[in-house]
């Protein structure tokens, strides 16, 4: 399925002659380069604008939030991946991205598109179509459960009681003067949900990202790109340390030894540990 009709001859994002280079009607290297930071060159390159200073700020907030997180799954394909191509540091990091999906960092476009939608239907067609968020809100989730539907950007296996990383960067949108109507809409889902699921269900990080950055004006359909764009950075951290201080494949034994074999075999066959 196409995205859209395939139309378009032309590009609006960057250009070059021989003297210059043009990245969103911008010079490279007068305009940006050691001018701007890279949080800013982001901003530029998704939206076609520079951004403000509180823009700048919070979208610099969600990309150090979300750029961290341990062993998990993505990190340890991408560790595994170069212990066994360990000449292939772009396979180990494509490796680690292709990972990403609704569990792990696809979620905030997920949450993004519930607070989207919250937010639409608050503001209804017209002003006597209108109705509360709270309204808004309690219709939408009551939905969402009756299609047995998960709610992304709430819950967290570990934090159970709040994500401290949503509070701050809730905190970090608080102060840079941004926070708006996504961001009320993720705070009253967070105190409808309990009523309507019969638990609790946080504001965790993959939420509140969305929260933040739909206020400050970053567009919806590039929202997975954000954690996508921040845990490359940590990637690449993983796999300079799997380089010098290898666990790939004392992951990989690892699993071998939890996982038991329990397909068809011969009288008297007993498995050696690997």
């Amino acid at each position: 399925m196409k995205i859209g009709a395939q139309t378009h001859r032309t590009s609006s994002i960057s250009t070059s002659n021989e003297e210059t280079i043009l990245v969103r009607g911008q010079d490279l290297c007068e305009d940006l380069i050691g001018r701007i930071s890279f949080t800013d060159h982001v901003w530029l390159l998704v939206t076609g604008a520079l951004p403000d200073q509180a823009q700048a700020r919070v979208l610099d907030a969600a990309l150090v939030a979300i750029a961290e997180h341990g062993l998990v799954p993505s990190v340890q394909v991408s560790r595994m991946t170069l212990a066994a191509a360990p000449e292939a540091l772009q396979g180990a990091v494509a490796a680690g991205l292709l990972g990403c999906g609704s569990v792990i960092l696809g979620a905030a476009e997920d949450a993004g598109r519930l607070l989207h939608e919250v937010v639409t239907r608050a503001a209804g067609p017209s002003s006597t179509d209108s109705r509360s968020i709270k309204d808004a809100a309690v219709e939408i989730i009551r939905q969402y459960r009756s299609e047995r539907r998960a709610i992304p950007g709430y819950g967290h296996p570990l934090h159970k009681g709040y994500d401290p990383r949503a509070r701050r960067l809730l905190e970090v949108a608080a102060e840079a003067g941004t926070s708006g109507r996504h961001i009320e809409a993720a705070r009253v889902i967070d105190a409808v949900l309990p009523e309507i699921t019969g638990k609790p269900l946080a504001l965790n990080i993959s939420g509140a990202i969305p929260a933040i950055l739909l206020d400050a004006g970053y567009p919806l359909l590039a929202m997975r790109g954000v954690p996508l764009l921040a845990r490359t950075a940590s990637l690449i951290a993983h796999l300079l340390e799997e380089r010098s201080r290898p666990i790939g494949f004392v992951m990989s034994h690892a699993a071998a030894s939890a996982i038991e074999y329990d397909g068809p075999k011969p009288d008297g066959f007993v498995a050696t540990d690997q």
